[in-house]
């Protein structure tokens, strides 16, 4: 009984699922609007200025950070809903996930680029102030500690290894 009762927990993911999920369609559908009002807003009132280009550009790479915020929410349902509730979704192989190391480094590899991209609004603002480069060498450290993480995984030198001497 107890064993069926913890079997049957894991439809308690559900929630977390569907929480995920329509915080990914919510972000998704609120930068997809906002991309068209920037469109409307960029032919209605054409300014053909560097400065304006330059916020153009940071405008459209927060908007790039947004999406790619609801791209982790959206793995995040995914996996999770591959995990506990059915591993028989269909999902491109890159996304398939069998274990909480896979939904890790999907992750990891989507906040990797979400903290370039944020690097990268920031550069385009910049106002030649030295602050930038304490900021990007910590964006640059953090990046580097998740890669150690994925590059460090228990298991993955070994399969490493399979894949570069397939005789072994």
């Amino acid at each position: 009984m107890i064993s069926r009762f913890l079997s049957s927990s894991r439809f308690l993911l559900l929630f977390a699922v569907v929480a995920s999920f329509l915080a990914a369609a919510a972000l998704l559908v609120y930068s997809g609007l906002t991309v068209i009002r920037l469109v409307i807003d960029i032919f209605s009132s054409i300014q053909l200025t560097p400065d304006s280009a330059k916020e153009l550009g940071v405008k459209f790479i927060q908007l790039v950070d947004i999406i790619l915020l609801s791209i982790v929410l959206y793995i995040v349902a995914l996996g999770l809903y591959e995990l506990f509730i059915d591993d028989t979704l269909p999902t491109p192989n890159w996304l398939h996930i069998t274990s909480l190391d896979d939904l890790k480094e999907r992750l990891i590899s989507v906040i990797i680029v979400m903290l370039a991209a944020t690097f990268l609004g920031y550069v385009i603002e910049w106002d030649k102030s030295i602050a930038i480069l304490a900021l990007g060498l910590g964006i640059a450290a953090v990046i580097a500690a998740l890669w150690l993480f994925i590059a460090r995984r228990p298991g993955q030198a070994h399969q490493r290894d399979e894949q570069s001497n397939p005789e072994a």
